[in-house]
């Protein structure tokens, strides 16, 4: 039996250059007591002590200001657990959430448009730029980066298939209504067993529920809505949906016409605030400039008529199909954990399928008429 770690090809066609390239490099490149990644490798750092968590904790310590959130041991988390020698509690669940199946299936789930294309964001793309700005804030700031990245990377992962139609969907089946921030804190990462504090992040992020209890909850609060109302708008450019010359003056003369102009303005924004108050916010002309954007948005792109039309539809197919498990619970697949309650095992369920999973199945196992799913761009 051939070696599968050999370079040599077994039998069969003889592989590509640039695949034996590829296959001389299995075993790295051995020298001087260790293996390197690059034959002509030069990198070189001295030998000493790693910096382990112990002493990235004494950092912060010494760097952060007063009201960041600092990390300390394993986290305060629902199960206790030993802390990891290497990273700070909310570095570990920054790690968490992005190997988590909840953080995956974003790529699958709508952030405006069902069935993005080309550059449009997912709800993924849309995740890792809120958390960019996030840590950007965080930096400027002089707050805990890990912790604003992990709530932020995780800030959407309750979302259902559809966009936030789904929240409108499951609403009729959850007790309060359906809501993405508790719904990914309490469910989606439950598992995950995070500490408090990120959990508290992304329960909170939207600016309808109470306020995040950290500093680094707030940023997130700030760069979810910086990061949606510069990309949707970009997104809706591209599509030819708005034009940036639709733009309202006062967004351009503020903040700028592109995305780019805008992200800079509002971090800058956000940073200057704390600087000069204290707290999270913006200027009243800052913040005044992201109202606008935000409610032109609302008007020529959320609510226009294509956009309620592919929510009626999303609606329609998610209920569907939760009522459809809760009749059949048996067609659930063995890897579900049942509920005690029948329908919230179902909307558990359906919530965690990305788009497409949702209306092939819907198609496949209840006849669901394809003329009735969102329509594909040019459908």
């Amino acid at each position: 039996m051939a070696d599968p770690l050999s370079p040599e090809p077994a039998d069969g066609p003889e592989p590509s250059v640039r695949a034996q390239q590829w296959a001389r490099t299995m075993h790295g490149h051995p020298a001087e007591g260790l293996v390197r990644a690059h034959a002509t490798s030069h990198a070189r750092v001295g030998p000493g002590r790693t910096v382990d968590r112990l002493a990235r904790e004494a950092y912060e310590r010494e760097v952060l200001r007063a009201g960041a959130t600092f990390a300390e041991g394993a986290g305060d988390r629902a199960r206790p657990e030993e802390p990891d020698p290497e990273r700070t509690c909310f570095e570990r669940d920054r790690d968490r959430v992005v190997h988590s199946t909840a953080f995956r299936r974003l790529a699958g789930k709508t952030q405006v448009v069902v069935h993005p294309t080309d550059h449009q964001r997912t709800r993924l793309t849309h995740a890792l730029e809120v958390a960019q700005i996030a840590t950007s804030i965080a930096r400027g700031v002089g707050v805990n980066v890990s912790l604003a990245d992990a709530i932020a990377l995780g800030h959407d992962c309750g979302h259902g298939p559809g966009g936030h139609a789904s929240e409108d969907a499951f609403d009729a089946y959850v007790p309060g209504g359906f809501d993405h921030g508790p719904w990914g804190a309490d469910v989606s990462l439950a598992d995950l067993n995070l500490c408090a504090q990120t959990l508290d992040g992304i329960r909170n992020h939207s600016w309808s529920r109470p306020a995040p209890s950290t500093v680094e909850g707030e940023i997130v609060s700030w760069a979810d809505r910086i990061a949606y109302c510069a990309h949707d708008l970009e997104d809706a450019v591209h599509a030819q949906i708005v034009r940036p010359d639709e733009i309202p003056a006062e967004v351009a003369e503020v903040a700028g016409r592109t995305r780019r102009e805008q992200l800079g303005h509002f971090v800058r924004a956000v940073v200057a605030s704390v600087a000069e108050h204290g707290e999270i916010g913006m200027s009243a002309d800052s913040a005044g400039a992201l109202a606008s954007l935000r409610a032109f948005n609302y008007e020529r792109i959320y609510v226009r008529p294509e956009s309620l039309a592919q929510s009626r539809a999303v609606v329609e197919v998610l209920q569907a199909l939760v009522e459809h498990f809760v009749a059949h619970p048996g067609a659930l697949p063995d890897t579900v954990v049942p509920d005690d309650d029948p329908v919230r095992t179902a909307v558990t369920y359906v919530a965690g399928m990305t788009d497409r999973f949702a209306f092939d199945l819907a198609v496949r196992d209840l006849a669901w008429d394809p003329e009735r799913l969102p329509l594909r761009p040019g459908g």
